[in-house]
């Protein structure tokens, strides 16, 4: 019988073995410990990196990310239609629709099953696209038709269907119905290929859609179908000259009424094409942001069927610089519409990305919709010359102005688009391109990421009320399944600044975001992906810490310090004096009651080394922007000192690493963390320095036996570090935690294999 170790032996035994581990020796841990928190120049871009960054598991285990459970790999839930009036969330993916209550993804979901029928499967096949991915019924189109229908289409493994659904009942009792006897082409209506970039919007029961209109496609067009009967006819772009729309990749339509007069409401659409220079045969790729009048119903003669009203403009994201050559972002990925207090003027924010061979990156510009008008009432331009060069047109302009909305208050003679006269047909058919461009409101980018692994996607905007304003706060989708939180600060001198508050990945496997629908209602985010949907918290205020100043640093427009704890912010909240500095993120003037700027709320640690070995004092901040420094303060000095780094001495991303340790490094570390103007101590460490002759005379010998395995030799040793090295920890706890375990489970494994042996051995005797 084993008989308990008395508290004083067991310590003691327990410090010995911690000195003692063989595969601490300092020339291998030290190497080891440099490769796994080594650095590029500490802080060096802090303000650029996001401030906290949240994997998968942490979401789930915060309950900040609700998965759906109808997920599954492959099913691409790129449609999301979001009805915060009926409370219902329709999602279109492979094969299916569901119907999904907002308040709880999981509650109750309804299935559609609308698959492609097989014989149209047959061909896609036949074709040589992808039985996976491409030949299915890829729902596209999700549209509110009136309260109790919705209109739906589907790529239809390459043949593009659409109809009409019915939507019964209320929360779980509702129910979803596919009304075979609507079911009709899709074409012009739902892009062929799944795959393919996609633009529509239904309103007054007409569906303005831009979409490639061949199987190869090749035609890209803008239309318009549906309507009212007896007005039911197709409107689409020429196709006669490749300059109206040539290879165009539709990504945004909205209608915005441009005056208080609804003949001049428009529908505004966003895409890029391919733009030839009239001097080589190199394609470019522009971002084009065009409208057409919303009463126009086709020439009369000529343009039959067709826009006479399609005006386009090139959309500018660039960086400019000194020399005068612009860095440029071509490509739109994204666009979102800002609602202001007049309806005429929302804020456009678009997501573009490089097509630069030397660099990867993507940036968001900001519009103003009174400077995107401006643009369209300026000059036109004219291609001419050998080279076909555009240029501005300066010759007589027709009446009345082309691209003009027929009205009666404008002209009574023209009523309808097929009044205008011939020359005003004849110049909008070769005229579509105005001349000038639109540029961003601030002259550049508001935000830009520079040869990240990633690249943006997706972008959904929140209007946020704040203790000292309004904010802007951005949240932008990568093609690697995560999110980025980000807030547009505007200081006095009007100088704008960009805060990453977070980056949340929100997917399980790294996959790219499809698309992304904010509930300002729900303060939630639905995010759709190749294999999933979930369901993100805009705001998670309690990961900032339990302190008035971490909430305040966090300069998060959603959080404020309520007295005891980081919260929610509600401006009509009658609560007390609530703490929050967006605009400078100073806690000194705002957390002056709290225990943690006088410095008492302090971690404290004591540590024991040996001399000659190596010792890592881990520290780690919540905020990745902030910059760490390490102070000691040594035995009998009045003041502490900062401690600079050498190659004795390391300062990580992790922590403090003395490669070496000397007697003289006995003393009180003290960890600080800086933001902004603010500084406060996170760790307060007593470190004591053995003596490394006297470990050793104190160590017991160590003989092999079976119940103890031979200690590995420190070079294999090594091996397994670095192959632990391969898969990414937390800290060095954790790492320290893999590798014990890895030897106690070899214990275990060795002690078996010896039992084993005895059993042989027996049955052999017995034999």
């Amino acid at each position: 019988m084993k008989t308990a170790e008395e508290p004083d032996k067991q310590r003691q035994r327990s410090r010995h073995r911690h000195l003692q581990m063989g595969w601490f020796s300092s020339v291998w841990w030290s190497t080891l410990v440099m490769l796994f928190f080594s650095l590029p120049e500490v802080n060096s871009m802090k303000e650029s990196v996001p401030r906290v960054k949240l994997g998968y598991k942490e979401l789930i285990h915060s309950r900040s990310v609700v998965p759906f459970v109808g997920s599954s790999e492959g099913q691409r839930f790129e449609t999301v239609l979001l009805d915060e009036e009926r409370s219902r969330l329709l999602l279109g993916a492979k094969d299916h629709i569901y119907l999904l209550d907002p308040d709880d993804l999981n509650k109750h979901p309804k299935k559609l099953s609308w698959p492609a029928p097989r014989d149209r499967v047959d061909m896609c096949i036949l074709a040589g696209k992808n039985p996976l991915t491409e030949c299915a019924n890829f729902i596209r189109v999700l549209h509110s038709y009136n309260r109790s229908h919705v209109y739906a289409c589907g790529t239809g493994a390459f043949h593009p269907t659409c109809a009409f659904l019915e939507v019964k009942g209320h929360k779980e009792d509702s129910w979803l119905h596919l009304h075979s006897n609507t079911v009709e082409s899709g074409r012009l209506k739902c892009p062929f290929d799944p795959h393919q970039p996609f633009a529509s919007v239904l309103t007054d029961q007409y569906l303005y859609a831009g979409t490639a209109s061949d199987f190869l496609g090749k035609d890209s067009t803008f239309s318009r179908s549906l309507g009212p009967p007896p007005d039911q006819q197709y409107i689409r772009t020429d196709i006669s000259e490749d300059y109206w729309i040539n290879e165009g990749k539709f990504i945004f339509a909205h209608p915005i009424a441009d005056t208080y007069n609804p003949d001049d409401d428009k529908i505004y659409f966003f895409f890029r094409e391919a733009s030839r220079d009239g001097s080589t045969t190199d394609k470019s790729v522009l971002s084009r942001v065009a409208r057409i009048c919303r009463n126009d119903v086709g020439g009369l003669r000529s343009l039959t069927n067709k826009w006479t009203t399609f005006l386009k403009a090139r959309l500018v994201c660039s960086i400019p610089v000194p020399d005068g050559v612009d860095t440029h972002f071509d490509e739109l990925q994204d666009i979102f519409l800002l609602p202001s207090r007049d309806e005429r003027n929302p804020m456009v924010y678009g997501v573009f990305t490089t097509t630069s061979s030397i660099f990867r990156g993507s940036a968001v510009c900001v519009y103003n919709m009174e400077d995107i008008r401006a643009v369209f009432n300026g000059p036109y331009a004219h291609k001419e010359g050998p080279d076909h060069r555009w240029v501005e047109y300066e010759d007589r302009i027709p009446y009345p102005r082309p691209g003009t909305c027929p009205s009666r208050t404008y002209d009574p003679h023209i009523k309808t688009t097929k009044d205008f006269p011939d020359e005003v047909i004849s110049f909008i058919r070769l005229h579509p391109l105005m001349y000038r461009s639109v540029h961003p409101m601030t002259g550049r980018p508001i935000f830009t990421r520079i040869n990240t692994e990633y690249r943006l996607t997706q972008i959904v905007v929140d209007q946020v009320a704040a203790e000292d304003g309004q904010y802007a706060v951005m949240f932008l989708g990568t093609d690697m399944g995560s999110v980025l939180k980000v807030v547009s600060i505007t200081q006095e001198n009007w100088s704008t600044e960009e805060i990453i508050l977070e980056e949340l990945q929100v997917f399980k496997s790294p996959s790219a975001i499809l698309n992304m629908e904010i509930s300002s209602k729900q303060q939630q985010l639905f995010v759709g992906g190749s294999d999933g949907l979930v369901q993100v918290s805009l705001h998670r205020c309690h990961i900032y810490g339990q302190g008035c100043a971490e909430c305040c640093l966090a300069r998060d427009p959603y959080c404020a310090w309520d007295g005891t704890q980081c919260s929610r912010y509600i401006p009509a909240s009658k609560r007390r004096a609530r703490r929050q500095d967006i605009k400078h993120g100073d806690p000194s003037s705002h957390c002056w009651d709290t225990e943690d700027v006088l410095g008492r709320n302090v971690e404290e640690k004591v540590l024991y080394g040996v001399e000659s070995n190596s010792s890592f004092l881990e520290c780690v901040s919540k905020s990745q922007q902030a910059l760490i420094r390490w102070f000691i303060l040594k035995p009998g000095a009045d003041q502490r000192q900062e401690i600079k780094p050498d190659e004795r001495v390391l300062i990580t991303e992790r922590g403090l690493l003395i490669r070496w340790l000397q007697r003289s490094d006995a003393g009180s570390y003290f960890c600080t963390s800086q933001e902004h103007s603010f500084t406060r101590t996170l760790l307060h460490l007593s470190l004591h320095v053995l003596d490394r002759g006297q470990i050793q005379a104190h160590q017991p010998a160590t003989r092999e036996s079976s119940d103890n395995p031979p200690v590995t030799e420190p070079r294999q040793r090594y091996k397994d570090y670095l192959r632990r090295l391969s898969v990414p920890v937390r800290s060095l706890d954790e790492y320290c935690e893999t590798l014990w375990h890895k030897e106690k489970k070899q214990k275990q494994k060795g002690k078996w294999k010896h039992v084993q042996e005895l059993r042989k051995s027996r049955n052999r005797r017995h034999h």
